[in-house]
């Protein structure tokens, strides 16, 4: 299910296909060092992984993170979609690209269509937006979707604190 659509890029669900891709890009240096290590070693790990993270997220909140394509290619370029925390009782924006698309402004342009979906098409009051102070590139990107500094939050007792956007 195509959630949005932009001049270059496609948002959609991701289905059982994307299995290879996704394994790829969680196996990234950045994706593990920016985001977390999901554990995700092959492609019956990201099958998994789907399963239980995004795809139970479309059925349980009408959202979850969404595969981005190249309109042209339909070539898988990354992630980009809305997470519900449940220590914030929050929707988070999130968002991953393999290396190759950054600085071409695919991550802007995904997460604009995406908050566009989230506020208008599911009536979200509030996202936000989650990262790690040392993390530049996503500040920046969370600043330039007119989202600021709002607080220090803990994911969970055994991770460090992340700066919350909104």
């Amino acid at each position: 299910m195509v959630i949005a659509e932009t001049p270059r890029l496609r948002i959609r669900h991701m289905v059982a296909t994307d299995a290879a891709f996704i394994c790829k890009l969680l196996n990234e240096p950045s994706f593990i060092e920016n985001i977390a290590d999901k554990g995700v070693r092959n492609e019956h790990d990201a099958l998994h992984y789907m399963a239980e993270g995004p795809i139970k997220s479309y059925q349980q909140h009408g959202y979850g993170l969404f595969l981005v394509e190249d309109c042209n290619s339909i070539q898988p370029m990354g992630l980009c979609g809305l997470l519900f925390r449940d220590f914030l009782q929050e929707t988070d924006i999130g968002f991953a690209f393999l290396p190759q698309y950054w600085g071409q402004g695919f991550a802007y342009e995904a997460a604009s269509a995406v908050m566009h979906f989230g506020y208008k098409k599911l009536a979200l009051k509030r996202i936000v937006g989650l990262t790690s102070a040392g993390n530049s590139t996503s500040v920046k990107l969370l600043t330039r979707l007119g989202m600021q500094f709002e607080k220090m939050v803990t994911m969970c007792p055994s991770q460090e604190s992340v700066q919350l956007y909104s």
